[in-house]
């Protein structure tokens, strides 16, 4: 299997990402799946954690702070997140108060520490993104964004909504190279689910001169993008959500490259400027 992808599996509620990844040393990503009365403890040395409470309820421990009765929703199609940012450097302990509780753990290597705090669904800030006659209409809700600057080190948290057959990541971008103000240095991850589940898209990776791969994405796969353009598509039929963890390199405002010969297109694509400056 490539570097770049990770199909969908039981992890075991072992991580799929860590510091030791040969594409990625900037990011981390667990997903923890418990029943009722089940409890989860793990720490990333070293890094900034965020725990996405993507169905059922839990409390949620960040080193000596406590969140009690975190996570509304049934599923990831059910409304907005409800979170907590664990700090830097702590113990995280998941109990659950549900079956089928599930939990996305992203983090961000950072040398500073910061103090854990809740997000609720109600803070968490939704753009508006594309249209449907231009076939790229998203929804991007971010959880831990530029909002959050002084309270969190470079790490970047969404999830977004794809409509039936539509594009995101569109037009092309990437955030590979520290140059700013032109373009800022990031890793991202990407991991997919589909409404219904039989569903499936196209992941994009490619350098200036066209040369890359595509990855068919199902149900519950994860992409990695250390480099290089990386439009994602969805089937008609089926709706696309994307977890997406970002991390800099160097800084926390995203500013992404969009290839040239598309740039006409940001004129023609509507939101394009609200999305760039929510990242920003």
């Amino acid at each position: 299997m490539p570097e770049n992808f990770i199909r969908e599996h039981d992890n075991r509620n072992e991580p799929l990402i860590t510091a030791d990844h040969p594409r990625l040393d900037l990011t981390y990503f667990n997903l923890i799946r418990l029943d009722q009365g089940q409890a989860w403890s793990g720490e990333a040395s070293g890094f900034e954690l965020l725990a996405v409470v993507l169905s059922g309820s839990c409390d949620i421990q960040a080193g000596d702070v406590e969140f009690e009765g975190v996570g509304r929703r049934t599923d990831v199609w059910s409304g907005k997140a409800d979170s907590v940012y664990a700090g830097t450097g702590a113990v995280l302990t998941v109990r659950a108060h549900r079956d089928g509780t599930e939990v996305a753990v992203a983090g961000g290597r950072c040398d500073r520490e910061f103090a854990p705090f809740r997000i609720a669904a109600e803070e968490v800030e939704m753009v508006d993104v594309g249209s449907v006659e231009t076939h790229s209409r998203r929804r991007i809700f971010h959880i831990l964004g530029s909002h959050h600057q002084g309270r969190a080190g470079n790490l970047l948290v969404s999830e977004l909504y794809a409509d039936p057959g539509c594009w995101s990541g569109y037009p092309p971008h990437k955030h590979d190279t520290e140059r700013p103000p032109e373009e800022t240095a990031f890793e991202e991850v990407y991991h997919f689910r589909f409404d219904p589940p039989t569903g499936f898209g196209g992941q994009y990776l490619y350098d200036e001169e066209g040369k890359g791969t595509v990855f068919m994405t199902r149900h519950g796969d994860t992409v990695i993008v250390d480099r290089g353009y990386h439009p994602t598509v969805t089937s008609p039929g089926h709706r696309e959500y994307i977890f997406t963890i970002l991390v800099g390199r160097h800084q926390r405002s995203l500013i992404q490259h969009f290839k040239t010969e598309h740039l006409w297109l940001m004129d023609e694509i509507p939101g394009i400027g609200a999305m760039r400056a929510k990242f920003k």
